[in-house]
């Protein structure tokens, strides 16, 4: 006796699952791997954290150890002025601090986008559908990421020209796949 099984196709939510699940896998896997080639610039590192802190009374002292002196005028009495101030001994360290942080951001960022337009352009030659998707919404959520943690950082010339090279190489795909 021959029994016939109908097994049902795979549902959409199925797939839909597989391809958000190889979506955050692989910006993961991205994220992951850039934080091993370039290592993140650390505040402890530029600013030691010290146990006991003596304030800076002298303009001279603070600038001497790379501080920031800041003064203030105040009258004290009829036609007289006190001048105080105070030292913002880290202002250096947070200068080097932000710069080391700003440049490994731009790197951080070119990686991504560079990942990210390569996701794209493979999904463009990936015949396996559900792959092709997959591919190409992880290439436009790694340039998401890529954007949001370094735009504000960007000078305007190099937002152009981020967003040039993007679209032109989204449009070469596009034209190279679905122009038949």
């Amino acid at each position: 006796m021959e029994t016939n099984i109908n097994i049902p196709k795979q549902s959409s939510f199925v797939k839909i699952s597989i391809i958000v699940a190889i979506v955050i896998v692989m910006n993961m896997f991205f994220n992951y791997a850039v934080s091993l080639v370039y290592k993140e610039p650390v505040m402890d590192s530029f600013i030691k954290p010290t146990q006991v802190v003596e304030v800076i009374v002298t303009k001279d002292k603070c600038i001497g150890v790379g501080g920031q002196w800041s003064e203030n005028a105040t009258p004290s009495e009829k036609g007289k002025t006190e001048v105080q101030g105070y030292c913002n001994e880290n202002y250096t360290k947070q200068l080097n601090y932000d710069s080391a942080r700003k440049v490994y951001e731009k790197k951080v960022f070119i990686t991504l986008v560079v990942l990210g337009i390569l996701s794209l352009i493979a999904a463009g030659f990936i015949s396996i559908s559900i792959l092709s998707i997959a591919f190409a919404w992880g290439g436009v959520l790694a340039l998401v990421i890529a954007s949001v943690r370094y735009w504000s950082q960007a000078d305007n010339l190099a937002k152009v020209v981020i967003l040039a090279l993007a679209l032109g190489i989204l449009i070469w795909l596009a034209v190279k796949k679905f122009n038949k």
